[in-house]
């Protein structure tokens, strides 16, 4: 049964390569990046189901046993993770359907979409360190790929800074992993959680620790590491844009929970003392970069740096409901923000801009757009019955518990400074007049590029993610169920161990 496993890494490979065997063939390709991406979606949600009913999972590939071998493992965390793969997986892929143009196709844009989320797939289920470094690089390589293609002097900058910083995060990645396999003579990630508290050199450890700090903090885009991120994520196309600002920084968020729940946990007070201050610098500086911007996509690019904090606000206070809010705010963002950047690139179609000094007019002209940007809008500003409600209503309650009351002030700051850059974009792009210039040049937009049948497959994933959104704001407890029990397996980390390498393993901590 756990052989299911190794779909969501073959399944977005078969299509990779199905797709760049068929280059030629456009028509081809659109098929089967549909199919592939809906094929993952239908895995996950199996294997979502699998965990759900009979707990973690664990394959090891090759029948090398773990800790010697290459572990994949998927603990409710990881399905959870994958599931959300899934869904904005698909949605977005419907969506490039419309809006990608040709050059971007005949070049590799649907290869490279799946090496992508075949990458981010992997990294959601690597049971060991060095197979985690390799899923982080290749979603590297493919998402530099995408961010270059088209050749535009915007975007190379934006790569180059992403590339730099990026490959500075591989290197944080490789130390740790070096001095870490030096200390303890392995990798698996459950094998170090057995190994790792007899170790009696507390001062490595906590230097190892810092190493993925700024490793996955780089990924994750935490202060002071996230400056390429609004660098460089309005640069590409809306659709890699939108994959990217969905999920990639999850993986960072997503390791960072990881390592920090089960590897090191024998010095919290530090650890976790510093993570608190990192994220309550994440949400002020991101919010107010996203307060002092005036594009779309880097409005809301700075919000995903300020709401990476609330997420990692969660892991810092390390308690029950803390962690329940930090997976509870993971799945809402990567929903919200996903189709917030999709929500930009229909704007853009329209009038051909995303200067939100150029843009108005979107509510008189477009009202069904009004709405399908007010749904996500509202809700990662944390209006209820939103989900962005739920999600920071729980962290703020786990910080009164835990008597974190500076961090319960700022986290209820940034919301409102949230919702006053949210309320700017609305005043700019849709509730203001649209000037004559645009006017015209919105014409000619719509009439030349905007068909009907791009604008169809466009607005579907949108309507799509706008009613996850609502289902989970007005149904919240099924995500909340599932999310207090990852928080429960995340604080006790001895299923883990001992679904990957047995009961014994867990009678020698």
């Amino acid at each position: 049964m756990a052989d299911v496993l190794i779909l969501p890494i073959l399944v977005p490979l078969a299509t990779m390569v199905a797709t760049l065997l068929l280059w030629r063939a456009v028509w081809v390709q659109r098929v089967l990046h549909i199919l592939g991406a809906s094929a993952l979606l239908v895995v996950s949600i199996l294997i979502a189901s699998m965990v759900w009913e009979g707990g973690i999972l664990h394959f090891n590939v090759g029948s090398w046993r773990s800790p010697f071998g290459i572990t994949l493992v998927a603990d409710l965390f990881s399905a959870v993770m994958l599931f959300i793969v899934g869904l904005t997986g698909l949605a977005v892929a419907i969506y490039s359907i419309g809006s990608i143009d040709d050059e971007r196709e005949k070049y590799g844009f649907y290869p490279l979409y799946h090496a992508l989320i075949m990458g981010v797939s992997g990294a959601f289920l690597a049971g060991d360190l060095f197979n985690l470094y390799v899923w982080f690089e290749i979603m590297l390589i493919s998402s530099f790929v995408l961010l270059v293609q088209g050749n535009e002097k915007e975007q190379l900058r934006g790569a180059s800074t992403y590339v730099i910083i990026n490959l500075l995060s591989s290197l944080c990645f490789l130390a740790a992993i070096g001095l870490l396999y030096g200390l303890t003579g392995s990798l698996n990630l459950a094998d170090l959680a057995v190994r790792l508290p007899g170790v009696d050199a507390p001062g490595v450890v906590t230097t190892i620790a810092m190493l993925f700090v700024i490793a996955f903090g780089i990924k994750a885009a935490i202060f002071p590491l996230y400056f390429w991120l609004p660098a460089s994520y309005h640069t590409p196309p809306v659709a890699v844009s939108a994959i990217f600002a969905g999920l990639l920084t999850k993986v960072g968020v997503y390791a960072l929970i990881r390592v920090f729940t089960l590897l090191f946990t024998q010095d919290t007070g530090y650890t976790h003392g510093l993570l608190l201050g990192i994220a309550l610098l994440t949400m002020v500086t991101g919010v107010l970069g996203a307060a002092a911007q005036y594009e779309f996509r880097k409005v809301l690019s700075f919000h995903i740096v300020s709401q990476i904090g609330y997420m990692v606000l969660g892991l810092a206070l390390f308690t029950p409901l803390a962690l329940l809010g930090a997976v509870f705010y993971i799945v809402h963002h990567i929903v919200v923000k996903t189709n917030l950047f999709l929500v930009s690139g229909i704007a853009h179609r329209y009038l051909d801009t995303f200067e939100l000094t150029s843009l108005g007019g979107l509510y008189r002209s477009k009202a069904w757009l009004a709405i399908l940007f007010s749904i996500p809008a509202l809700s990662l500003a944390g209006l209820p019955p939103l989900s962005g409600f739920w999600a920071k209503l729980v962290i703020i309650r786990a910080g009164l518990e835990a008597e974190a009351y500076i961090a319960v002030a700022i986290a209820l700051a940034v919301g409102l400074l949230t919702l006053y850059s949210m309320t700017k974009i609305w005043n700019e792009a849709f509730w203001k007049p649209l000037t004559r210039d645009v006017a015209e040049i919105s014409e000619v937009n719509v009439s030349s590029i905007a068909s009907t049948r791009s604008l169809i497959w466009m607005v579907a994933p949108v309507v799509l993610l706008a009613g996850v959104t609502l289902a989970i704001g007005l149904y919240a407890e099924p995500l909340a169920v599932a999310a207090d029990r990852v928080a429960g397996e995340l604080l006790l980390p001895e299923a883990y161990v001992d679904a990957v390498l047995g009961p014994a393993s867990v009678a020698e901590r």
